[in-house]
């Protein structure tokens, strides 16, 4: 490579380096190593450096793969904060897991460290009485509380699958788009409320039982 296009490469890498510095979010992040990895390609394919052109004709379908979920999960987070609280556009970010009847998800009192998306079965909450079915999110409340820990025991009652996303993952997306962090926060207040809504009802009838007896 010519001292002409070594001063090329050098004054593009720099400004790269100084633009991702820049940047606090991810979506102009993936922007910037697709603009990166073409760049490359292009220095190396003159430079005829085939193995680190090979390298970046790799990365650069893989960031804008990445890119293509950030920005369907924008829209879809948007959308979501419309309507009815859903993790549906957040299935390409989860993994699945099967449960058997009498399996445990997780324990009172335990330290949390995911949340769930049913998808088939029935579970309970076991101290609350709460029944989760199919297409309902638990375990997030636990990421807001103090000490991290389970509030109730989730036990399976018919075998079926989860879709489950740790925490830290959780965290990543709300720290890079603040959009989804808005939502997050919707869901899980709007599980509180539901959870309160169901123990009043409950005590409203054994208050409603005890005025009978």
């Amino acid at each position: 490579m010519d001292t002409h296009w070594t001063e090329f490469f050098t004054s593009g890498a720099s400004l790269f380096i100084v633009a991702t510095a820049s940047t606090k979010t991810m979506v102009p992040l993936r922007i910037l190593a697709i603009i990166a990895n073409c760049f490359l390609i292009t220095v190396f394919a003159v430079a005829h450096g085939w193995v680190p052109l090979a390298m970046q004709a790799v990365a650069l379908p893989l960031n804008a793969y990445r890119l293509y979920q950030m920005l369907v999960l924008i829209r879809n987070v948007r959308e979501a904060i419309r309507g009815k609280p859903s993790l549906d556009w957040l299935k390409p970010f989860m993994a699945e897991r099967h449960f058997r009847k009498g399996d445990l998800l997780f324990a009172k009192g335990e330290v949390a460290q995911e949340m769930f998306y049913t998808v088939t079965g029935r579970y309970v909450l076991v101290e609350l009485g709460i029944e989760i079915t199919p297409d309902q999110v638990v375990g997030e409340l636990a990421m807001l509380a103090p000490d991290n820990r389970r509030t109730a025991t989730l036990e399976c009652i018919e075998d079926g699958v989860v879709l489950s996303i740790t925490y830290e993952q959780v965290e990543q997306l709300y720290y890079q788009n603040p959009t989804f962090g808005f939502y997050f926060l919707r869901l899980a207040t709007a599980r509180l409320f539901e959870n309160i809504g169901k123990l009043e009802g409950e005590l409203a009838r054994q208050r409603a039982a005890r005025a009978q007896a």
